[in-house]
Formats: structure tokens, C-alpha cells, sequence
């Protein structure tokens, strides 16, 4: 089996002899009982690291019970934005591995590491109005991908004190992979220094594998936690794609030219294993893909000056020729714009029944969002209940502030008397939504730091009279 391109062929190919199976499986078990360091291995759901895992299971249950001490952990990134097809994959496969582990005595745990709430995707983009990711402003991959995975990572280093981490990358992928592999190669062993975090290795048990040696391997053992491997070589044909591997540092590129990862991505032109799946017959999928696309079109310059706003999230404005360029997040109109289309997506595979809790967006991720946009936004009109309850028909048992709160009219009260002394009325609503967030501090000096930060932010128009004070391009 090769890929060509994207797409997973069928073709003769060789066989892993005994004689080789047995010698990878040495290896493994001679870095398993050299040390008391614990594992935690990488699985994406994917070909590569479904080979890594398959190996290091076999290799380690065919260990005497007294030799498994070492604990083994392995970890799944969900980014919460998973295409739908490859997170309920993963899920079943997760749990068969538990079951396995324990029903086989090996001392084997598996789960998913999740981005912090205040860090997931829509937190960013529909709260703080980050743009949609390019390749000029990534800024999905380490919040969503690296930090919850160094995140447990370290969290075992601080437990175990070294940890050795089983990640299935392959040389061939790249000659800039093979050249970190080797940059960090522990001479004499089979191991490689992570490249950030301390007191932590990296082990490559399928370095030297090619694509055919993955998809003949994975053809040719069954996997010892019940999965059928042909599940996984249709879903690649279906999906047409490569894999999102497990990243754990910036040097590992999070997905490259493959699309078997998140469904909201933007990076890539073209989301060609959503519509692969669509055309296999997943047409649930439709509004998934429909959306995606919109956010792909938020790319577009000529957008920008409807869309965003000109002030960053620093407070500071970029000039250029004397006029404000509108670089900074999503205005709050097309934040709610970009809420009411996501929960109508949310809406439409409820209404399948093609998601096992209804939601793309948590309770937690709208309430988080709510509270940036009051406390940001000046929304005292309360938009995220009021967008909820328009959309879905429904309502959700929203957070009563105990602290008092500014309404809609109190916010035309307050433009209007900002208009009569000429001051910017969303500076005016930030000092008082400070003030009361704030107003049970024992330390006013804290308040006067904040106060005093927004007074700084910039205030003035679109064209800027003085340009000197603003940051240049």
C-alpha cells in the first residue's frame, strides 16, 4: 500500500519478515527496561503513530509481567475542532485500548489532552475576534496543539521526574524532520533530547520506516487492541489525506500539506478530505464544509476594513500614510455574526442526529466568550444569550452576575453624554466596566493600573492626526 499524493493505493508490496519484527521489537523492549523513565506516546489516530503504538504494544506484551513496570501513557490531541469523522475514530479506538491494557495486564492508559478554556478555538476567534489562521498568523497550532500536549508532558516530569515520549515520525517525511531528529540524537542510544522541555526524551521506534513499510506493517498485524486496520485504510481513501501528527515542539509541523485534522482549517487553500468525505457519501458533513469555507473567505484584504477593526488588542493602531489599516480583531458586529452562523451549523447536524451531544461550541466556550465581550466590547446589551436563544429556540442556564450590571440603555445613555463632552464613549464604558469588575479590591492600586492602561489605549479615528504617536508600519 503507498500513497500517491493524497490518495491510498493498494499494491504488492513486501512483508516484514519474523526475523525484522522480532529486531524492532528488541529494540523496544532493551529502551522500554533501560531506565525508570514512563512513556507517553503520541497517537493521532493516524498511520504513523497507529504503527508506533501497534509496535510498542506487541513488543512490551511479549515481556515477562515483572519486567512492565514502567507506566505508559497514551495521549490524543482534541483540539475541539477535530473533523467530526476522524475525533469519533479516535474516541472508539481510546477506549478499546483501556479495555485491551487492562484485560492483557499491561500497565497501559490512554485519554485526550484539550486546550484550556480560555485558549480553544472559538474563545479566540469568535470572543477575542482573532482572525481566521494563515500562514502569517498561525496562531491555532501552539494554543491548541502543543501546550495541552507539553501540558501533560510536564506534568509526568514533575510526577516521575524524566519522561521518554514514543512520537511515529519517520525520517522520509522531510529532510528538515530528519535533520532535528538527528540534531538531538543522544549518542550511543536510541533516544533524542526533546527540543524544549527539559527532562524529557524522545524516543522513534518507526524513523526509518517508508509509507510502504506503514501501510504493509499495519496490513499484515492485526491490531492488539481489537481496532481493524482496514477501518483506518478506508478512512484515509475516503478522506484522501495525510494526518495531523501529535506536535509536541514548533519544529514538528502540525499538519503540513495533509488535511486529517481540524475541520475549521484555513491554512491550506482547500479542505480537500471534508469534501473527499462528502463525495464518499458523509454528505452530514455539508455544513461543516460550508462554513469552512465562509472563514476562508475572511482571508481576503479587500474584507478587512468592513470586518476588523483598526485598534489592536494591545490598544495600539498601525498607520500607514497617515491612515489607520484595519489589522486589528474582528469588529464585535461580525463576532456575532460568526456565533450565529456557527450555532447554525450546530443547529442542522443536532437535527441529524450526527453528533452525540448536539454541540460544536460548550456552555463553558459561551459563557468565557460572553463575559470578553462585555468586559472588552462594552456589550452591555448581553448578545451571546440573546444570539443562543434566536438560533437554537432554546435557552441555556446562563450565569446570573451577582455584581451590578450596565443594560443596552445605559449604554445609549452613556454615547449620548460621552457625544455632549466629547469623549470616546467606549473608552467611557471600559473605565466603568473596570471599576466594576474591580470594585471589591482591597488594593486600589490595581484598579488605577487598569484604569490608567485603558486611558493610554489609542482613541482617535480612522485618520490620525498625529501619526508620530502611533505605532508606524
Amino acid at each position: 500500500m503507498v500513497e500517491t499524493g493524497s490518495l491510498v493505493q493498494v499494491e504488492e508490496c513486501r512483508t516484514f519478515g519474523r526475523a525484522e519484527i522480532d529486531r524492532i521489537h528488541a529494540e523496544i523492549q532493551q529502551v522500554y527496561k533501560s531506565d525508570q523513565k514512563p512513556w507517553v506516546i503520541g497517537y493521532s489516530g493516524g498511520k504513523d503513530s497507529t504503527t508506533a503504538l501497534q509496535l510498542v504494544w506487541s513488543a512490551l506484551s511479549a515481556l515477562p509481567a515483572d519486567q512492565l513496570k514502567k507506566p505508559i501513557y497514551v495521549i490524543s490531541s482534541d483540539t475541539l475542532v477535530e473533523t467530526p469523522k476522524i475525533i469519533e475514530y479516535i474516541d472508539e479506538s481510546l477506549e478499546r485500548m483501556n479495555r485491551a491494557a487492562k484485560a492483557q495486564g499491561i500497565p497501559l492508559s490512554a485519554e485526550k489532552v484539550k486546550p484550556e478554556i480560555n485558549h480553544t478555538f472559538w474563545v479566540n476567534l469568535i470572543g477575542r475576534g482573532y482572525p481566521v489562521p494563515s500562514t502569517q498568523f498561525r496562531w491555532c497550532t501552539e494554543r491548541l496543539k502543543i501546550n495541552p500536549a507539553n501540558s501533560f508532558i510536564l506534568d509526568k516530569v514533575a510526577k516521575h521526574g524524566e519522561v521518554v515520549v514514543v512520537l511515529g515520525v519517520r525520517k522520509s517525511e522531510s529532510a528538515t524532520r530528519a535533520q532535528v531528529m538527528s540534531l538531538h540524537r543522544i549518542a550511543g542510544t536510541s533516544l533524542s533530547r526533546h527540543s524544549t522541555l527539559p527532562n524529557a526524551y524522545v524516543y522513534t521506534p518507526i524513523e526509518d520506516f517508508s509509507v510502504n513499510d506503514v501501510w504493509t506493517y499495519l496490513l499484515q498485524a492485526p491490531s492488539p487492541w481489537g481496532n481493524n486496520n482496514r477501518d483506518l485504510v478506508t478512512l484515509y481513501r475516503n478522506a484522501q489525506a495525510g494526518e495531523c501528527p501529535l506536535v509536541v515542539d514548533k519544529q514538528t509541523s502540525s499538519c503540513g500539506n495533509s488535511r486529517f485534522g481540524c475541520w475549521v482549517c484555513t491554512v491550506v487553500n482547500q479542505d480537500s478530505s471534508m469534501e473527499a468525505l462528502v463525495d464518499n457519501g458523509e454528505v452530514w458533513l455539508e455544513p461543516f464544509l460550508e462554513f469552512r469555507n465562509y472563514l476562508a473567505t475572511l482571508q481576503n484584504q479587500a474584507l478587512w476594513p468592513q470586518i476588523r477593526k483598526r485598534k489592536r488588542r494591545n490598544g495600539r493602531v498601525i498607520v500607514k500614510d497617515g491612515v489607520a489599516q484595519p489589522w486589528g480583531p474582528y469588529t464585535i458586529a461580525m463576532r456575532r455574526h460568526l456565533l450565529r452562523k456557527l450555532l447554525e451549523v450546530q443547529r442542522a447536524i443536532g437535527a441529524a442526529g450526527t453528533n452525540e451531544n448536539g454541540t460544536l461550541i460548550n456552555k463553558r466556550e459561551l459563557e468565557l466568550i460572553r463575559n470578553i465581550w462585555r468586559t472588552e466590547e462594552n456589550d452591555w446589551a448581553d448578545s451571546v444569550p440573546e444570539i443562543y436563544a434566536e438560533v437554537m429556540g432554546t435557552n441555556l442556564d446562563w450565569v446570573r452576575y451577582e455584581s451590578p450590571t450596565f443594560c443596552a440603555a445605559d449604554l445609549e445613555l452613556l454615547e449620548s453624554v460621552s457625544v455632549h463632552h466629547g469623549l470616546p464613549a467606549a473608552m467611557v464604558a471600559k473605565l466603568l466596566e473596570c471599576e466594576r469588575k474591580l470594585n471589591s479590591y482591597m488594593k486600589r492600586s490595581a484598579i488605577q493600573r487598569q484604569l490608567a492602561s485603558i486611558i493610554e489605549e489609542d482613541w482617535s479615528s480612522e485618520h490620525i492626526d498625529n501619526p508620530m504617536s502611533k505605532v508606524s508600519e
